[in-house]
Order: C-alpha cells, then structure tokens, then sequence
C-alpha cells in the first residue's frame, strides 16, 4: 500500500514512519511518498527516516517530491499536515489580533478564521486532486484548523475525509497515566468540536472515574489541565474541558498573558525552526535524529506555557503529553489505517460527518465524537447529547467555521465578516472589520481569496 504525507517535511514525519516501522500487520504500507514545497526540508526528513530504518528490509520505501500529482498517484492513504503561509503567517494570525486586543492564536479565534482562510482553498484543490489520481484513498486530515478543513474537503470526498487530532486522545492516555490505569480498558465520553469539547466521563471496567480525578488536587495538578484551568473550575464543570476551552473561559488573562508575554507562540516557533534547519545542514545520520528529538521535546514541553504563567517557550514539568509515536497522532492514524485496510476494529475520537449524533448540529457538520472504524468506514457512537451550555458554544463556533468555508469558497467578505464578529472571542461588528482588513493586509494567502478570479471562486463544488 501507499501512504502520501502532504506536509512531507513537518517535523512530526518521524513519528508517523516510526509508528509504521512497529506495524506487524499485513497488508502494510510499503511505500510512504514525502511531498512538500520545500525540498531542504523534504531531503532532511528522508535523512532522518533511513536513519530510523536503520537498513530494516521490511521499511517502507521513501520518495520525496515536490509534484502534488506524483506524491498523490495511487496512494491507498493520504496524510495532510501542511500549513499553508508557513510560520511567518501564524505569526501575522497572532499579531494582527493582539493589535487590537483579541486573542492571537494559532486555531481558535480570529487566528484560526484567517488561517482557515488561506488554507480552505488549497485544500480543497488537493481534495480535488484525490478525487482525480486517488479515488478510492482516504484522506487522514491534521492540517489545521482540523474540523473546518476536513468539513471543506468533506464537499468534494465525502466520508472518505476524516480529522485527526491528538488532544482528547492524549487527554485520555495521560489520565490513565496519573491514576495507574491500563489505558486499553479506558472508554472515553467525549463530546464537542476540534479544539472545543469536554471530557463527561473517563470509564474504567464500565466504572466512571471521572468523580474521584477531579476530587483529587495531587493528581489534578499533575495534569496540563489541572494546571491550566484551575482543580476548582474543573469540578464546577464536573467535565474536563479541551484545553483550548481556556481561551473561552479565561479570555481575558489568556490575552493579558500573551501581550505580557512579548513573543508569541508563533515567534518562538519560528526562531526555533530556523534555528533548527541552520544546525542540521551541518548534521547528518545519528547527528540529525538527535538534533530533531531534541527540538521536538523542546516544541512540547513548552506547549501553553503563557498560560501556564511560564514564558513563551520555557519546558514545563507537567504531563503535556506521552511518547507521541506510541500515544500521539501516529498511533490514532496507524489504527485508523489499520482498521479501514485490515478490517481490524478501533475505537477513538475523531472528526467526522455528524449525521444524528449531536442532534442540535446539522447533519452534514463536523464534530468531533468516539468513533468505531473498520473496513466499511467510521461509524459515530451513540452518545448523550451536550447540556445546554455546551451546545450553545457548539453552535455558534460551527456558524462561525461555515461562514469562514463559505467566504473561502466564495470570496464573500460579507460572509469573512459575519465570521470574525460572531466569533465568541471577538464580539464586535467594528472589530471584525478591522481584523479581516488587518489580515487581507498583511497576510497574501488571505488576500488572495478575495481577489477577482481566484481559484476558491471557479465553482469548485
């Protein structure tokens, strides 16, 4: 089988093909094509795989290239993980906010409308591109922000497109960690959208723990979300919220803290990416894998930590997360893949098509719910539906991320402004505006998408 990763040299790679190096099932994937548009780094995550192969005859085969096309051809499975505008452009998502005093984040907020922005129309080419040279692959989306993009691509490939993202599952694996349970005989109530749901129930055995974790400071405040959001929030929610809910419930501090901050998540990134690249040209073999865990342990540890009340960038020692290549995004996709290609049944949380699982949503939206998935596809598992709060954020984010598809789609800035100004996190008409001219300004890809002629507007279903 073939495996195409679009985003072919982003730094998580590694785990992916090291999650694929562990698979003893049958069949496998034998060939894994790198695309990216940048060959520097396309060649640096090649040297990096033959040297996590280590001359294994059973490794997949690795290809790079920076044709679309050729990466695309027949592959049985597609990675996406790229990120359009590049750091420089989450940097402008961040601080074209931060001027004017709303939240500048990467995907939640006015950041993410104008990152969905820029990214919806590439995606949606690269969906149509599957459609014509892989008809019969499945798109495994990490690009982000994760659910909006899988519900663009969703209108050109149907339920054949499904989002990965690795914080509810990791969520899970960490509690499991701090209360000494075996993680395979964990069950996961959760309920929400990408980068907005809640934890309702951590069953153990079929025996809810969730009561006797939140009762519990010490191991609370082992956790990234004990930390973040406070024991005492916690238990008034009697959920465990997405940690990306702390940019709704404590808005205020979290801008405070940014601004304060003085260099955003984005900056920091960019100079450790440049750092990064610089160091390993002058690296190779076991000098080059070294040099990349190194910085990705950095990158993970230092997750949040403006809300944390650490600097931008400074390694914190709480639970962030566990060994990703066997906990992370790899293993989810790796199961993912296994269950569809090996009829090998798997349960885990993933952002698919609704249908009638959360009833207040339309049925053609994306949320993000327990999945079983297995050779006829992904199947949502019946759930309880959200309480009243938990649905009316729900709804309004999925207005938002519609009307952010459409202006994509479109070119309407009447629908980019209705995004920006219902927005949660933004609230304001005069402020909408403001950002939307903010990011057209600044940030080409944005732009592009309201310029006469462009491809989001040449009728693309």
């Amino acid at each position: 089988m073939k495996l195409a990763i679009l985003g072919g040299g982003g730094f998580r790679v590694p785990f992916v093909y090291q999650a694929l190096l562990q698979d003893p099932g049958s069949p496998r994937i034998e060939e894994v094509w790198l695309h990216d548009s940048e060959p520097g780094r396309l060649d640096v995550m090649a040297d990096i795989l033959a040297t996590l192969a280590g001359g294994a005859e059973a490794a997949p085969r690795v290809h790079t290239s920076t044709v679309l096309d050729k990466a695309l051809e027949g592959a049985d499975f597609v990675f996406s993980a790229i990120r359009v505008g590049g750091l420089a452009g989450r940097v402008c998502d961040e601080r074209v906010a931060l001027d004017l005093n709303v939240l500048g984040q990467e995907t939640t907020g006015p950041g993410g409308i104008a990152y969905g922005l820029r990214t919806i129309p590439v995606m949606l080419d690269i969906a149509h591109r599957v459609r014509e040279l892989a008809p019969d692959a499945y798109v495994i989306n990490f690009t982000n922000p994760a659910g909006m993009i899988t519900e663009a691509m969703q209108g050109v490939l149907g339920d054949r497109v499904l989002g990965i993202c690795d914080t509810p599952s990791g969520l899970g694996a960490r509690v499991a960690a701090a209360l000494g349970l075996d993680p395979a005989r964990v069950q996961l109530d959760y309920v929400g959208l990408n980068h907005l749901g809640w934890m309702r129930r951590i069953l153990h055995d079929g025996v809810d723990v969730l009561p006797a974790l939140l009762a519990d400071d010490d191991v609370l405040g082992t956790l990234e979300e004990g930390v973040v959001f406070g024991g005492d929030w916690l238990r008034d929610l009697g959920v465990i919220p997405n940690e990306y809910l702390y940019y709704y419930y404590f808005n205020r501090d979290a801008v405070r803290a940014t601004l304060d901050a003085g260099q955003t998540r984005g900056e920091f990134l960019l100079q450790q990416q440049e750092a990064f690249y610089e160091r390993i040209a002058k690296a190779s073999g076991g000098a080059a894998m070294e040099l990349w865990r190194e910085t990705v342990t950095s990158r993970s540890a230092s997750y949040m930590a403006e809300m944390k009340g650490a600097r931008t960038g400074e390694a914190l020692d709480v639970q962030s997360g566990i060994d990703p290549a066997e906990e992370g995004y790899a293993r989810v996709a790796l199961s993912v893949m296994a269950a569809i290609s090996r009829n090998e049944p798997a349960t885990m949380i993933l952002n698919v098509r609704n249908g009638p699982t959360v009833g207040a949503l339309p049925a053609d939206a994306v949320v993000e719910v327990p999945v079983t998935v297995d050779a006829n596809g992904v199947h949502p598992l019946v759930l309880d539906q959200p309480d009243l709060h938990q649905t009316g954020m729900m709804q309004q984010v999925k207005a938002v991320e519609r009307l952010t598809i459409e202006a994509a789609r479109t070119g309407s800035r009447t629908a980019a402004v209705q995004a920006f100004a219902l927005h949660p996190l933004v609230d304001s008409v005069p402020v909408a505006r403001r950002l939307l001219d903010g990011y057209i300004d600044r940030i080409p890809g944005v732009a592009a998408v309201f310029e006469p002629g462009a491809p989001s507007k040449k009728g693309r279903a």
